[in-house]
């Protein structure tokens, strides 16, 4: 007589995952009750099903820096705390924008994305930096994106006609969680500045950051909510407590407690870019365990305030790792 065990649970979802299906929040609880490195192998199946060995690189830069109005716990740029980050310019000129992206389509990258700081860009300065665009798809030729805060769809059309094709406006946790991260502004504006991109034409980009002292049911509503809106660039930020922030004394991260929020999250949303960000640089593998655990896109170089990784540190991990970089889910 044959007997035969029962599926186990990352099995039997990564079975419906494979099929096109998608899960649900009690599915995805389940999985991160998992075994660990069983729901890794799972979900590093799923990326290689749905997106191959193409893998996402760009990098950021700092726009606009410091003072800004909002208050959120983990900034070292808010106005509201006293941290190391003294640094303070207003938005970078067209000249300097541009170079940056020179400089980093010469190093291999193919996504550049202009970050400011504050609640939103006015609408003078939403003018000066679709200057600035302009000239970098006319002369440079990367693909830009942008996170300007919580526009609206006027200035996205705007920004759009330029030349930038997608927008960056994290979610940062769930709904639930939200309000103990920031209190200047709400969720609500978050989703509506992500719809409102998108009515402007431009594909968006939204995750959040790991560590906060969210739950893990925090983080899988967070990429629920980000299905829906139908992200499909999913940015994962790692905590770096800063000191003089209230977030100063969280405990960072490990390797495995990251992999295993990043495989989830490729259950949840199959076909996405889950985009290892901020705090990389904190992890002892510096995000090798998470890109054989689903993960297929990356920030590169400097965070905001922030050292990251280097391009070409970055370029060798893919190679070893099998990738390729190209752009994604555009």
């Amino acid at each position: 007589m044959c007997i035969t065990s029962e599926a186990s649970v990352v099995e039997r979802l990564k079975g419906k995952v494979l099929a096109g299906e998608l899960i649900g929040r009690q599915e995805a609880l389940e999985l991160a009750e998992a075994p660990l490195f069983e729901l890794l192998a799972a979900a590093d199946e799923i990326r290689e099903k749905f997106c191959a060995n193409g893998f996402d690189i760009c990098t950021i830069v700092n726009g606009k820096c410091g003072r800004c109005s909002e208050d959120c716990k983990y900034c070292s740029q808010s106005a509201h705390y006293h941290t190391a980050c003294t640094e303070t310019y207003s938005l970078l000129s067209k000249e300097e924008l541009v170079a940056g992206a020179r400089h980093n389509k010469e190093q291999g990258v193919l996504r550049y994305s202009i970050v400011t700081s504050g609640r939103a860009l006015s609408d003078k300065e939403v003018d000066q930096v679709c200057d600035s665009i302009r000239v970098i798809k006319e002369q440079v030729g990367i693909e830009v994106c942008v996170s300007f805060g919580l526009l609206g769809e006027e200035q996205f059309k705007k920004i759009h006609a330029a030349g930038a094709a997608r927008v960056h406006c994290n979610l940062e946790s769930s709904a639930r969680f939200f309000p103990s991260v920031c209190t200047t502004h709400t969720y609500e504006e978050k989703i509506a500045t992500l719809k409102a991109a998108q009515r402007a034409g431009m594909s968006i980009c939204s995750g959040g950051i790991l560590g906060l002292g969210e739950t893990m049911a925090d983080r899988i509503d967070m990429v629920l909510t980000a299905r829906e809106l139908g992200v499909k660039s999913i940015p994962v930020n790692v905590l770096n407590p800063i000191s003089g922030t209230p977030y100063a004394d969280n405990k960072v991260l490990t390797n495995e407690e990251v992999a295993r929020c990043v495989a989830l999250f490729r259950f949840i949303i199959p076909d996405a870019s889950i985009r290892l960000a901020g705090g990389r640089g904190l992890l002892g593998d510096k995000g090798r365990l998470c890109f054989t655990s689903g993960a297929n896109a990356a920030i590169s170089g400097d965070m905001l305030t922030t050292s990251g990784i280097n391009m070409q540190t970055d370029m060798e991990l893919l190679a070893e790792l099998g990738f390729e970089a190209k752009l994604c889910n555009d």
